[in-house]
């Protein structure tokens, strides 16, 4: 080769070297500003939810606060009066933090305005009527009440919040669809940048080759390694993207698509239940007070034949259905509970396994007792590990060894450790019913349960404890038979440290 054509070949590739430097130095730049911009959509998408779920417990606690204050009235409970006063006291701290969420936002300080003077006035209305029952004066209270329902407060309420929500929901349509934008420039970008440099490597590898055949091997093989661990990358940022993505949305349905229309049902099933108290006041007085008699009081209402089965009919499907509501507002709270936990930062630590898991069993001694179960702790290796993480694992195993022994039969729960290649290997063996092997895998999903369902529980404790092993970089699995007790082995690495945590995210 001529002098003249290296340096020409030298020139070309000190030009493909400036481009492909500007190509990437364009591309982080425009990387880091939309990431940036996506980042801010995304705090006022969430934002915008947080607004909403404010209101809504607004609303929910102005109905807990009616409800309990028309059943004080009726039945002169203190129940009910405690009820009124905590749920009243919450309304005020709820309407604060909506105010200063919505402080950005002209539209929304001219609603919140409007529903702050119409809550103060539901509040005095409250206040006038519990003064009035605290001094014996039912009748004027009543009295009251109902003039507060001519005046439509509550609807005025209602109307305002409802209107303060359609405009998070419209604010919420636009951010989710201006961070979707950003998302798409950045993928956008990291397409048109990556196929720039593609082909740029590929000029550059055609006069590569040229310049010394023997270096074609080493190149080719280099370069398939690179795109191998791009593709791995890439893959792994994918996954990454779509888990992230998954959570959000799911964390949204749970908090407002299935919390709002809960929180709908609760308030109409307390209606419905003071509609069907008064039914039955009438049916009472109907059937029991003659023409021209004087008024019968509440209490005093006597039902019998199929009027009072038809009123214990009506109290046991309400009954039903508050139990119902109480277990999904239950599993809702779990499933938040569930993604909190995914996407906290584990902290490794040092741990004394033996002294941490002896004091969370002296946390469950009571139910030990109870339970006529005996727990030995056998030594166990101590472990670089996040404490709490660890601590919902035992919890959860040591507290499913004592609720699921044998009835009548006294209970015996070993925990014992091992190390075995840079891992620690912790079982917990009881003796109680045990867990059909054909049930070994259900028990980790989700909302599945095995067995006879006669204890509390919504499904979630297995598969969280399995999550968080994964997590830690370990493995769970179970050896049970029917009424042969159960064994569950939880194996952790001995020192898990940052470079295991970056490698589990």
């Amino acid at each position: 080769m001529t002098a003249e054509g290296q340096r020409r070949r030298a020139f070309w590739q000190i030009l493909l070297f400036a481009a492909g430097l500007l190509v990437l130095t364009a591309i982080s730049a425009g990387s880091v500003y939309l990431v940036n911009r996506a980042r801010d959509d995304n705090k006022w998408v969430v934002h915008t939810i947080e607004v909403e779920n404010q209101l809504n417990t607004l609303l929910l606690e102005l109905r807990r606060a009616e409800s309990a204050a028309r059943g004080y009235l009726l039945t002169q409970g203190e129940s009910f009066k405690a009820d009124h006063e905590k749920a009243a006291a919450a309304i005020v701290p709820a309407l604060d933090r909506i105010t200063r969420l919505t402080a950005d936002n002209p539209a929304q300080r001219e609603g919140i305005e409007k529903l702050s003077a119409a809550i103060e006035t539901r509040l005095g209305q409250f206040s006038q009527e519990m003064e009035f029952a605290r001094q014996g004066q039912f009748d004027k209270a009543a009295a009251l009440v109902r003039e507060a329902a001519s005046t439509n407060t509550t609807s005025t309420i209602g109307r305002e919040a409802n209107a303060m929500i359609q405009e998070e929901e419209r604010l919420f349509r636009l951010r989710s669809v201006n961070a979707d934008r950003s998302q798409t420039f950045a993928a956008s970008m990291t397409g048109i940048g990556s196929g720039l440099v593609v082909v740029l490597a590929l000029i550059s590898t055609w006069l590569v080759r040229r310049s010394a055949q023997a270096r074609d091997d080493a190149e080719a093989r280099l370069r398939d390694s690179n795109l191998n661990l791009e593709a791995t990358i890439d893959e792994r940022t994918a996954d990454l993207r779509e888990a992230n993505d998954e959570i959000q949305r799911f964390a949204y349905i749970v908090s407002h698509d299935l919390r709002s229309p809960l929180v709908n049902i609760m308030g109409f099933t307390s209606e419905l239940e003071e509609l069907g108290k008064d039914i039955f006041r009438r049916i009472g007085g109907l059937t029991n007070v003659p023409a021209g008699g004087p008024p019968v009081e509440v209490a005093d209402i006597p039902l019998a034949g199929p009027d009072r089965q038809m009123s214990v009919d009506f109290a046991e499907a309400l009954g039903f259905i508050k139990s119902s509501i109480a277990r999904m507002d239950r599993l809702i709270s779990a499933i938040l509970n569930l993604t909190r936990e995914g996407r906290r930062e584990f902290q490794p630590e040092k741990i004394d396994t033996r002294a941490f898991v002896e004091a969370i069993v002296s946390t469950l001694a009571h139910q030990a007792v109870e339970a006529q179960a005996e727990i030995h702790i056998e030594p166990l290796p101590a472990i670089v590990s996040d404490r709490l993480a660890l601590e919902q694992i035992f919890s959860n195993l040591i507290d499913n060894a004592i609720k699921y022994l044998k009835s009548g039969v006294p209970g015996e729960i070993r925990i014992r450790g091992r190390t075995k290649l840079g891992y620690a290997i912790f079982e917990i063996n009881d003796n109680g019913r045990g867990i059909d092997p054909r049930d070994h895998q259900r028990i980790f999903e989700l909302f599945r349960r095995a067995g006879t369902q006669d204890k509390p529980g919504q499904g979630i404790g297995l598969a969280h404890v399995r999550a968080l092993v994964r997590r830690l970089g370990g493995t769970m699995s179970v050896s049970s038979e029917l009424n042969a007790g159960s064994t569950f082995t939880v194996t952790l690495p001995i020192a898990w440290n940052a470079t295991n945590r970056n490698a589990d995210k």
